[in-house]
């Protein structure tokens, strides 16, 4: 059987445009970095928006009130956090990673590179990816706390304190 009646389908139709609509708003009036490019803690936030709002689709026993509820306060905490964190240091070390230093002046640092559970064949990709030849054009290769890969070639390294704030 396709699906259990018509009303199940109707409801399914009525709760997706109302709480999408919901959503949209929420997520607009909580501003862009809601769902900015993510580090591991807003995925975790996306992932439970997502959550809720299938469960709110598709779950009977959930009412809309409930579920909007459930999605404003998740998309209110990832706001108030964000705010927080970029008040508090000690609230900003708790929620987001810092970037990471891979290689350095042509020398990749294994110790490093272990502990984010990076392999060297991903380094190098990412020097291939800015179409550089050789590691040793490359003055560093920063895992960023999105898990992307910054490279710096040697001919735009900047001054040493350039990356003081990477780990």
């Amino acid at each position: 059987m396709f699906f259990d009646s018509w009303n199940d389908l109707a409801r399914v139709l009525v709760m997706a445009g109302l709480a999408y609509l919901i959503l949209i708003i929420t997520v607009r009036a909580s501003g862009k970095r809601t769902l900015a490019k993510m580090n591991a803690f807003d995925l975790v936030v996306t992932v439970a928006l997502g959550s809720t709002l299938a469960t709110i689709l598709l779950n009977r026993q959930v009412a809309l009130g409930e579920g909007v509820l459930a999605l404003v306060s998740l998309v209110a905490l990832q706001f108030i956090t964000a705010w927080t964190s970029v008040r508090s240091r000690n609230v900003r070390r708790l929620v987001k990673a810092r970037p990471t230093l891979l290689l350095h002046d042509g020398r990749m640092l294994h110790e490093a590179m272990r502990q984010q559970r990076v392999a060297p064949d991903e380094v190098c990709q990412a020097v291939r990816a800015q179409g550089i030849g050789a590691l040793e054009l490359v003055h560093a290769v920063v895992l960023e706390t999105d898990g992307s890969f910054s490279v710096i070639p040697s001919s735009q390294a900047g001054s040493k304190n350039a990356l003081d704030n990477v780990v």
